[in-house]
């Protein structure tokens, strides 16, 4: 059920079978979840967090004038709110972009891993920090970034976290997101993500088409982006 989580995990730390037994007995209730549905609403009470293991995520904010911004994307294996155990609440909302399964833990139970089982207490606290490496990539995106240049990081940091649960290779992966999506991804209007796509496949990097990214060179899309996946850190850390 969670072997996406776990494969997540080892790709950065050792997970000894006492702890994989302990991460496995947290889990909860198991649900499956219609694309458009929020999960998470902005300020309301939360006693559990949300694991991810099929579909995408996405944490977002809402302006009063009906704009959206996606701050970050959940893939398979991922907590989408595990910092809600410490913070209780939430300020922007997760929403399902697409059909998924998600299963949730009761801050309790993880409440009596993490003291059971001190390692997996860093380990977590390690995710958060990596998703706060991430949103801080986005917000470089977002502030400095031309256009096409924002489209091509997100594209390879996509490849590099679903390549970590198998759902990816060099030469692209599934990706169940419109060009509205990735418009609210990336602070552009939905005709400007267009003509941004069009001019990365006539360069002959990247070509999205039919709920797929094809990569046509990686090296390439990784130049245009300057992209550096030291912000992922990957490979195995030490604790």
């Amino acid at each position: 059920m969670i072997e996406n989580h776990l494969a997540r995990l080892r790709f950065r730390h050792r997970i000894d079978a006492d702890e994989e037994t302990a991460i496995r007995g947290m889990m909860g209730e198991r649900r499956r979840i219609a694309a458009g549905t929020t999960l998470v609403r902005a300020g309301e009470p939360l006693t559990r967090s949300t694991m991810l293991l099929s579909g995408l995520l996405c944490r977002y904010r809402d302006l009063r004038g009906g704009e959206r911004q996606i701050s970050e994307l959940q893939v398979p294996g991922d907590f989408a709110d595990l910092h809600s155990y410490t913070l209780k609440r939430l300020d922007h909302g997760i929403l399902a972009l697409t059909a998924c399964e998600i299963v949730e833990v009761p801050h309790e139970r993880l409440r009596a891993v993490v003291r059971a089982f001190p390692r997996l207490a860093d380990i977590y606290w390690f995710s958060t920090n990596l998703d706060a490496a991430i949103h801080r990539e986005w917000m470089v995106s977002l502030g400095r970034r031309k256009a096409a240049a924002r489209v091509a990081a997100l594209f390879c940091e996509l490849q590099v976290r679903l390549a970590i649960v198998g759902l990816a290779d060099d030469t692209g992966y599934a990706l169940w997101l419109s060009q509205y999506d990735l418009a609210e991804c990336m602070g552009l209007t939905s005709v400007h993500i267009n003509r941004t796509l069009r001019e990365l496949r006539e360069a002959g990097l990247v070509t999205f088409r039919d709920r797929r990214v094809q990569i046509h060179d990686l090296q390439g899309l990784r130049r245009v982006a300057e992209f550096d996946p030291a912000y992922l850190y990957l490979g195995q850390q030490p604790l």
